[in-house]
């Protein structure tokens, strides 16, 4: 059992799964990194991660290669559109183009409409068909019964209902 763990804690570095081969590809960019979980890496434009691990283009043309060899010498006798092109090797868009702001709040709100609009379908058809008609005790008239009787009766006399009601002159106090 123990020369087993031994023969497996042995093989580990063996595979570069432990060891400081390990370590250096995980914390170097040399080549094509990894992830931890042994998946390539995908290049992706986004505000908070401005420089990417890889560049946007990993197979250059002929024309882009000639460029790249130019970019070693000296930057003076570059063109701003040679610049422009290395730079669209490395990166798709500039930081600026990745701040614009872009037409997805109409979807948003839109789909926030679309919900609501759903929503009020559904509670409108709960009310007619779902649920039963509202009791006779909501209606106006009972509701103006009810209080003449609670003032009847004189509930709450001092701090409550009837505290606010002038029995002499039969009105609300004011």
């Amino acid at each position: 059992m123990l020369s087993a763990l031994r023969l497996r804690l042995a093989l580990l570095p063996q595979i570069r799964l432990l060891g400081p081969h390990s370590l250096r590809a995980a914390h170097s960019h040399e080549g094509q990194v990894s992830r931890s979980d042994g998946s390539e890496l995908l290049y992706y434009d986004h505000r908070a991660f401005p420089l990417p691990d890889i560049p946007f283009q990993t197979e250059l043309s002929s024309q882009q290669v000639t460029l790249k060899e130019r970019e070693r010498g000296p930057w003076k006798q570059l063109s701003q559109e040679d610049k422009i092109s290395l730079y669209h090797i490395k990166f798709n868009q500039t930081y600026a183009e990745i701040n614009r702001p872009s037409n997805e709040w109409k979807t948003v709100f839109g789909a926030i409409f679309i919900f609501f609009g759903l929503t009020g379908l559904i509670v409108w058809w709960q009310r007619v068909y779902v649920y039963p008609p509202q009791p006779h005790t909501l209606a106006d008239d009972w509701k103006a019964m009810q209080i003449r009787r609670m003032l009847d009766m004189r509930v709450s006399p001092i701090q409550g209902f009837s505290s606010n009601w002038d029995y002499e002159k039969n009105e609300w106090k004011k």
